[in-house]
């Protein structure tokens, strides 16, 4: 009989006492929440990280350009960031790495409309060109005119800040550079008006992940990572085979996003989620800092090492 009340008395102690706490995680994103994040959505809802041990929080900023430093300040253990900025934040002397990989494919897009006059990246000589961010966009549309044979200083640029849309649609620029083409283009579809994008890696720039994960050089042994990306890995190839399941979790979690341009949004990015996070593709990486260098963003191109690592 004691030793029944023992155990008893032990079990009821272990039902009574807290769940053993979680290592907490807080992942601060580049824009507010969208089709783009998905697999860490799906892995925040299927239980994943919950399953690794972690307690994941997914801050959207009040400001997206204080990301990277918010995270190399310490304000943030994990950073979504766009591959091409993070070359320019470390020339700036901003320490952060690149520890995985969320989408892995380029999204910019230049783009015109389809019954336009802009058939082909050639036409564009001695037209306008719409852009939102200067820096990065402008080498990458320079590279594309001067693959296409056209000197940059024939197209004018102008600064229509984050409506490219409208601007493209109200007839204010022949052009866009920097939109999305998991959205814009069906953005422009449902306003009535139908596009045509060029792709960047299409036309002379080397190919870059768009989205990357990143923290501070200090953190990129923190287990925690691996077990971040682990879950971020099973969540992609969850959506993967599982899209309609996925989006049906997605917009529980966030049901002011269940509309037609995210419901677009959600099958054109699709193909474009890494499905292996962790793996460093160095050679692509170094070609793309040589871009940079070339198009003079940056003054020296950095090792690789310098700026990315490959958790083991």
């Amino acid at each position: 009989m004691i030793r029944i009340l023992f155990f008893a008395m032990l079990a009821a102690l272990a039902a009574a006492s807290p769940a053993r706490a979680q290592d907490r995680l807080t992942v601060l994103l580049e824009w507010f929440v969208n089709p783009d994040h998905a697999p860490l959505v799906v892995a925040r809802e299927l239980g994943l990280f919950e399953k690794a041990g972690l307690a994941v929080e997914l801050v959207p900023p009040a400001d997206p350009s204080i990301v990277p430093r918010a995270v190399a300040s310490g304000q943030a253990e994990i950073g979504i960031h766009y591959q091409p900025n993070l070359y320019l934040d470390h020339a700036a002397g901003v320490p952060l790495v690149r520890f995985g990989t969320l989408v892995e494919t380029p999204l910019n897009t230049l783009t015109v409309l389809a019954d336009g006059p802009v058939r082909a990246i050639a036409d564009l000589a001695g037209r306008t060109v719409g852009f939102s961010v200067s820096g990065f966009e402008d080498a990458m549309l320079g590279r594309m005119l001067a693959n296409a044979g056209v000197d940059p200083e024939s197209v004018t640029l102008v600064n229509v800040n984050f409506a490219l849309t409208p601007s493209l649609l109200g007839g204010k620029v022949d052009a866009t550079i920097g939109g999305f083409r998991n959205f814009e283009l069906t953005q422009m579809r449902l306003e009535g008006a139908e596009g045509r994008a060029f792709f960047p890696e299409e036309h002379g720039v080397p190919a870059y992940d768009e989205l990357i994960f990143v923290t501070r050089p200090e953190l990129a042994g923190d287990d925690r990572l691996k077990r971040f990306l682990a879950a971020v890995e099973q969540g992609a190839i969850h959506l993967t085979n599982h899209p309609q399941e996925s989006w049906e979790l997605f917009v529980r979690a966030y049901p002011d996003l269940d509309d037609a341009l995210n419901r677009q949004a959600w099958a054109d990015t699709l193909p474009r989620f890494a499905k292996r996070p962790f793996a460093l593709d160095r050679a692509r990486y170094a070609r793309f800092g040589a871009f940079l260098a070339e198009a003079g963003l940056i003054g020296k191109a950095p090792a690789v090492a310098d700026i990315a690592v490959e958790l083991q």
